[in-house]
């Protein structure tokens, strides 16, 4: 079936649990990159796919993904690859959400960070779809513990990444290990050397397709100013600007830190994600970011990819990267889905002659006028020692919050329930009653290690 970008989802051959699944998540008509990969994919064919971050390139791979799985054989048939744990995760997150209505689904997430033997438990008891990184998935291959041997579809997301991270020989040995009868799928905002020539040993006869111009709504600036100057120039563009949400690029983790600290200090709701943190710091660090607790968010290129916030409305290089590349999966980050976007970039007078190479014609601007007040929250966050492990679900902890404890609902915001822990956030007008009341009551029959953020 070939597709046209008027095609809605309903028009897809997918069977009654993802349709289902599909009206549940509000989905109606496709994105680009969804118009052209899902016909071929749905129809067996393996397929490259150039698009970038924030064009529905997940749901493109997921429902094909879905739609081969056989619920009543309990063995690993679906293969996601990714370059990040957050990407991993953001992927993990959708591919479950496609699949509310597939009844026993069992997606297991196989990524660093998180401890070896309790992924090994969940695979002893059975997945249908495996979602990791390339080292962490290799290792569980190597001790025995993750069996391939019936899985029908391959999916590399973000491949270029993995190359430039240095997976390419860990992709490759776990592709030897993979049937050669299955589908793949290769998904790339980037077609660095090198990458289409493993694509062709990595797929057969694929259907090759391609988004371009998905970011056109993003404005992007460079403003000249030296490093010694840099943290001042943000302080003022943030005040000018009043985004709702920032994401701020430095290429150090040592400097990411630094710039985090001096925006905590003058009053800022800003934090750090760098490579350092460990695996329930970073899913707290992005929780609230998502749910708005945090407003500026400053890291290194570790988050440039697989980060899964949306109305993200401005991305500041504070350091430009090094590569073209990366100054796309950066920017790329804001203007997603349609939504208008903004992106400066902070240029040293040294740099300036190699700008265009980086990142195009870029319009040289001033920093504008700064009046505004620093970037403050009204929400603040929860961690709760309970997850999807326990059964938590949403509705238990609305319930508890909005019941036994007394708070309104418009004071519970975004609620993550993640295996093993839940972040939810909370009005800080209500901050108070709600850890009085966690200390005093149980939530679905439990009591709560809790924590405020």
């Amino acid at each position: 079936m070939a597709a046209t970008p008027e095609m809605t989802f309903a028009e897809l051959e997918l069977n009654h649990a993802l349709q289902e699944a599909v009206v549940d998540l509000g989905f109606t008509r496709m994105t680009p990159i969804q118009s052209v990969a899902l016909p071929p994919l749905l129809a067996g064919r393996d397929l490259i796919g150039q698009a970038p971050t924030g064009s529905g390139k997940t749901i493109a791979f997921a429902l094909p993904l879905l739609q081969r799985i056989t619920l009543s054989e309990r063995r690993v048939q679906a293969l996601v690859l990714c370059p990040t744990r957050e990407l991993a995760t953001q992927v993990m997150a959708e591919v479950r959400a496609a699949g509310k209505r597939s009844p026993g689904l069992r997606v297991v997430m196989l990524i660093g960070g998180q401890p070896g033997g309790l992924q090994a438990a969940q695979l002893a008891e059975g997945a249908h779809v495996v979602i990791g990184t390339p080292g962490r998935t290799l290792d569980h291959l190597q001790r025995g513990r993750l069996d391939v041997r019936a899985v029908s579809m391959l999916v590399l997301d973000e491949a270029d990444r993995m190359l430039e991270m240095g997976f390419a020989d860990e992709v490759q040995a776990i592709l030897d290990a993979l049937p050669t009868t299955r589908q793949s799928a290769l998904f790339s905002a980037t077609f660095p050397e090198g990458l289409n020539t493993l694509a062709a040993s990595w797929l057969r006869d694929p259907v090759k397709v391609a988004i371009t111009g998905e970011h056109k709504d993003i404005d992007a600036s460079m403003v000249v100013v030296e490093d010694e100057d840099k943290d001042a120039a943000l302080d003022t563009l943030l005040r000018a600007l009043q985004p709702a949400a920032a994401l701020v690029f430095r290429n150090l983790k040592r400097t990411v830190a630094e710039t985090a600290n001096l925006l905590k200090a003058a009053g800022y709701a800003a934090d750090a994600l760098h490579g350092d943190l460990e695996q329930r710091d970073r899913d707290a660090v992005m929780a609230r970011f998502r749910n708005g607790s945090i407003r500026v968010l400053v890291a290194t290129d570790v988050a440039a990819r697989g980060l899964d916030v949306t109305g993200l409305d401005l991305v500041v290089n504070v350091d430009m990267p090094a590569h073209a590349e990366d100054y796309v999966h950066r920017v790329g980050r804001t203007g997603r889905a349609g939504r208008p976007g903004v992106a400066w970039s902070f240029v040293t007078a040294k740099q300036s002659p190699r700008v265009a190479e980086i990142a195009g014609e870029l319009a040289r601007a001033r920093l504008p006028d700064s009046d505004g007040e620093v970037l403050q929250n009204t929400m603040t966050t929860f961690w709760l020692g309970a997850g999807r492990a326990d059964k938590l679900r949403p509705g238990d902890l609305l319930g508890a919050l909005t019941g036994d404890i007394g708070i309104a609902g418009a004071a519970v915001g975004r609620i993550e329930i993640h295996d093993r822990w839940t972040f939810v956030a909370i009005a800080k007008t209500a901050a108070r009653v709600v850890a009085d009341g966690l200390a005093k009551h149980k939530v679905k029959g439990l009591r709560l290690r809790f924590e405020q953020l």
